[in-house]
């Protein structure tokens, strides 16, 4: 575990966790799962990208940075671009798995509103990326609409979104607002009829499920969308999305094929099958992983290891 952003808290008891980088290396793994963009190679054991989102038109997504040997991907829009890499690159492997974290989404239970009605539930869940972000500009137009519709907004916030911004949004006092601060979001997206948002990789998870999302500005705005570029279209885009035509189904079903196509909640077991069969058949041919001393020194002194 690195990065001051990581919440211990939501670790359970069950759960094992370290700062210290001697405590891995110790611990001596034959493999790790890596969610995050790089590992340091001193860590040992085969190097498996897992990701850490479905959101693959931000930046870097496609980036090779000599960290892996293995890319577990999660469905052709990004199995193929990332086996051509392979073939470019020759030193890792690429294998078609799923994303482990939405095993259970298809079985998760709705959030549960208090004192519920029939109105419909709209999950706000912006990226926090300041570039990206809608959160700032949709800040008034989501209590202008609060304030005109019975719809009831859940409100979820990556932990990384400026702190300013989740205070402004948390600090409201309004009815049919409420701000979640759990960090399973399964639960919300079964709540929600729709989402608002904007670049943010829950948009995929969102899909999956069928549902169709609002987007402000999004980078690459795909006919499964419903892309505004102003706030003050959010209103009449709301009210399309909640009586989403039969073509915008399709589209939605389509675009979730396509990114995860894995309903079973067995990504998991795949990337533990991909994972044994990497270890068995060793290099195969392949490449030996270039050492990039750069980074990894840099990771180094990053997490202050200096040790062989």
């Amino acid at each position: 575990m690195a990065g001051t952003n990581v919440n211990c808290q939501e670790f359970t008891e069950q759960e094992q966790f370290s700062n210290n980088p001697s405590d891995a290396v110790m611990f001596n793994p034959c493999a790790c799962f890596v969610p995050g963009n790089v590992i340091p190679n001193f860590i040992p054991g085969l190097k498996v990208q897992v990701f850490h989102g479905l959101e693959w038109k931000k930046k870097g997504h496609f980036a090779i940075r000599d960290c892996f040997d293995l890319y577990c991907t999660h469905g052709k829009a990004t199995t193929a671009r990332f086996e051509k890499l392979a073939i470019k690159h020759r030193y890792f492997d690429v294998v078609e798995t799923g994303w482990p974290k939405l095993d259970g989404l298809f079985k998760s239970s709705s959030y549960q509103w208090p004192s519920r009605t029939n109105d419909p539930v709209i999950l706000y869940a912006p990226t926090f990326s300041p570039a990206l972000t809608s959160a700032p500009e949709l800040y008034e137009e989501i209590i202008r609409l609060s304030s005109l519709h019975s719809w009831q907004w859940l409100i979820k916030f990556h932990p990384k979104m400026d702190p300013v911004w989740m205070e402004k949004y948390q600090g409201l006092s309004v009815p049919n607002i409420k701000v979640v601060t759990d960090s399973d979001v399964s639960n919300l997206l079964q709540a929600a009829d729709i989402m608002v948002s904007d670049t943010s990789s829950i948009i995929g998870e969102f899909a999956l499920l069928g549902k169709p999302a609002v987007t402000l500005n999004n980078a690459e705005p795909g006919d499964y969308l419903i892309n505004i570029e102003q706030p003050l279209d959010l209103e009449a885009a709301i009210v399309s999305a909640l009586q989403p035509s039969a073509q915008l189904k399709k589209q939605v079903k389509n675009y979730a094929q396509d990114l995860h196509p894995y309903h079973d909640g067995l990504s998991a077991e795949r990337v533990l099958a991909a994972t044994e069969d990497r270890l068995a058949a060793g290099q195969r041919g392949l490449k030996k992983k270039p050492v990039n001393l750069f980074r990894n020194l840099k990771m180094r002194y990053q997490l202050g290891f200096w040790r062989p």
